[in-house]
């Protein structure tokens, strides 16, 4: 059966990162249709195929090398192990790079320059490759050449101050995002950002090199947050599940469990209070607008919360989704994947892996009407597609592919 086109067919990303901004965004172009090779340490490979449990299991019961997180940002792409600072290594990534139209790498300001692969150096050499680095704080600045991690940009940057509970409440701090929150908008953001040089580059040939910070992408993903501080001079603070300027907008406990209410307007509101059988609580003048609201936030927590607790989650979300109140229950992961919804979307997915034969994923979110997401490789294992990619890349044959082996360029 024949697959339709992708949008980036035929597009050559030499993928240098590792662990999650870049892979991210490589993930991406390759679900679009991108030829991706991902070059790995020999031996080694990507920091995340360690970090685990848990891991696939190998034949024989035991763990493989093959973790979860590793696996999620790995699909659709080959895998290829040369040795860097190993003089033909250098030379080979450099001749790969001659054939690319993308680069992506993640390593410290500068140290791509021990192996000759500069970024200004590959773009003298090849104008039309468009090359993206991503750093920790970007190639300038005081602090370019400290390392980047996460967490470290979740914290200076602000996010960690406005999430988690309030002050003055039990179990209060600062918190990160149960998720890679910065690493992933920092892929995200590169993977817009190449497209738009490659359009650039179509349009003029000439390629370009964009420099991505996680400490600019995190300052930017707070958004109404940093624009509320700009205008005010005054810092946000934690408000939990609570939202700095609506209400009510966050998580109730119900007798079973957590539920979300979303009123986001005057009329909603009502319906709530319809809803819990309090309807008189949209005639108190501290509820009556979404201003007044959020003013006598304590006051209306104290209305709402004894009556959400007195009965189950499935209860309340019955009777608010039929009164037009947005809602839905905390979910844990497991309760999220296996959502109706989710299933109808695709969102879940499998991929023929070697070591699991119905190996499941989350999939891409996007869906386009000419030119769709395909899956078309699992998360290649360690150095799988080497001889494949120097054959089609380079047009090697067996007697330079068993130089390469044997002079130690490939690990």
């Amino acid at each position: 059966m024949t697959r339709p086109a992708q949008s980036l067919a035929g597009l050559r990303v030499l993928d240098l990162s590792r662990v999650l901004a870049g892979p991210w965004a490589t993930q991406m172009l390759a679900d679009l249709g991108a030829d991706v090779v991902k070059v790995e340490r020999p031996g080694k490979g990507d920091d995340t195929r360690a970090w685990g449990p848990p891991f696939l299991p190998a034949a024989a019961g035991s763990d493989s090398a093959e973790s979860a997180y590793y696996l999620c940002a790995n699909r659709n792409k080959r895998s290829i192990t040369i040795d860097l600072a190993h003089p033909e290594g250098a030379a080979l990534v450099r001749e790969l790079a001659a054939q690319a139209d993308v680069l992506v790498e993640n390593f410290k300001v500068g140290d791509l320059a021990r192996y000759g692969l500069a970024p200004a150096e590959l773009m003298q050499q090849h104008p039309r490759l468009v090359i993206c680095s991503i750093t920790g704080f970007g190639q300038t600045g005081p602090w370019a050449e400290r390392p980047g991690y996460d967490f470290v940009a979740q914290a200076l940057g602000g996010l960690m101050s406005v999430t988690g509970v309030p002050e003055g409440e039990p179990g209060a701090g600062p918190q990160k995002v149960g998720v890679a929150v910065t690493d992933l908008f920092t892929g995200l953001h590169a993977s817009v950002a190449i497209l738009a040089a490659l359009r650039h580059r179509d349009a003029t040939g000439q390629g370009q090199h964009i420099d991505l910070a996680l400490l600019d992408c995190q300052l930017a993903m707070l958004a109404n947050l940093a624009s509320q501080t700009l205008c005010s001079g005054q810092p946000p603070r934690r408000q939990g599940n609570a939202h700095p300027s609506i209400a009510p907008y966050q998580a109730f406990a119900a007798a079973d469990g957590h539920i979300v209410i979303a009123v986001g307007n005057d009329r909603q509101f009502e319906r709530l209070c319809q809803a819990l059988s309090h309807a008189e609580w949209a005639q108190d003048a501290r509820f009556a607008s979404n201003a007044e609201r959020v003013r006598h936030r304590p006051a209306l927590e104290a209305c709402l919360a004894p009556v959400l607790a007195g009965q189950p989650r499935s209860h309340w979300l019955e009777r608010l989704e039929a009164a037009g109140v947005p809602c839905a229950p905390v979910n844990g992961v497991d309760e999220a994947l296996a959502l109706p919804q989710v299933a109808a979307r695709g969102m879940v997915v499998s991929l023929p892996h070697a070591l699991a034969p119905q190996l499941q994923a989350v999939g891409n979110p996007i869906r386009f009407s000419a030119t769709p997401v395909q899956y078309r490789r699992p998360p290649p294992r360690l150095g799988e597609h080497g001889a494949a990619i120097l054959s089609e890349w380079l047009g090697a044959d067996d007697e330079k592919l068993q130089f390469w082996r044997h002079s130690g360029a490939l690990g």
